[in-house]
């Protein structure tokens, strides 16, 4: 079933009761929040929705699928001393999320995707898609873009010297340049910081999850060196990760047709 449109927004409900029969629905989740002193508080949401709908475009060749309007707020508590931050409380924001997505599947939808695009988000999207499918008919999948994209990603030089994904570091930054350069500061105006490769590039996932007290301000709220991003670095990683999370999609709808 080939839609109308891709994006569920400019849909009217007679076709979306008629998409509700197969068609995959993509949440796109992010935030608002500080990224250090050189990038905008909304490169999170910028992101995700670029993704989203990127993917969204190649996946819909194969399967049918619609990409929802892109949540801008997250849980983020751990950015508001920084200032420039929008939170909900994790607890706040489960309730959202699990309310938004129910509301979908009461309107008969039964696949989903939630597609993540903050890292404070990421267990409590986890639970949500869990406790939806554990109490209603439906199939429900959650991920950050960059947990899908890892090896595709790292095989593209992506976690060469820098933190993948990091926050607001060479990564995040390249992302920002290829979609939004008028709001990233030159490369002059960037900071910079020495010895970024010296780390595990994998901060998202490791044996245990360690929280230390001011482990943000010690690094004022930004990872590695974002004078080293460049915007062709960007367009790479983004084609990558489309292309990875564009693949997840199909491969997911098409196993909620066994």
């Amino acid at each position: 079933m080939k839609l109308k449109r891709l994006l569920f927004a400019e849909l009217n409900r007679t076709d979306l009761r008629a998409a509700s029969e197969s068609a995959l629905v993509v949440f796109p989740l992010g935030a608002v929040e500080q990224h250090g002193p050189h990038l905008p508080v909304g490169t999170d949401y910028f992101t995700v929705e670029r993704i989203a709908r990127g993917a969204g475009r190649i996946a819909a060749n194969d399967v049918p699928l619609l990409v929802a309007p892109a949540m801008p707020f997250g849980c983020s508590q751990h950015h508001i001393p920084f200032g420039g931050t929008f939170s909900m409380t994790s607890e706040t924001y489960y309730r959202a999320v699990f309310e938004m997505v129910l509301a979908v599947v009461q309107s008969g939808f039964r696949r989903l995707f939630l597609l993540n695009g903050h890292g404070g988000n990421h267990e409590l999207l986890q639970l949500v898609a869990r406790d939806i499918a554990l109490q209603h008919p439906a199939h429900v999948a959650s991920a950050s873009y960059w947990t899908i994209a890892w090896d595709a990603l790292v095989d593209a030089g992506a976690a060469k010297n820098k933190r993948l994904p990091g926050h607001a570091g060479i990564f995040e930054t390249s992302l920002m340049l290829a979609q939004h350069p008028e709001i990233v500061p030159p490369e002059a105006e960037r900071p910079h910081r020495d010895n970024v490769g010296d780390s595990d590039p994998r901060n998202f996932h490791k044996p245990y999850r360690p929280e230390h007290p001011g482990s943000w301000q010690a690094i004022d709220g930004y990872t590695d060196s974002p004078d080293q991003a460049t915007a062709e670095m960007g367009e790479s990683y983004l084609g990558v990760i489309e292309r990875e999370v564009a693949k997840t999609f199909v491969e997911f709808s098409r196993a909620c047709e066994g």
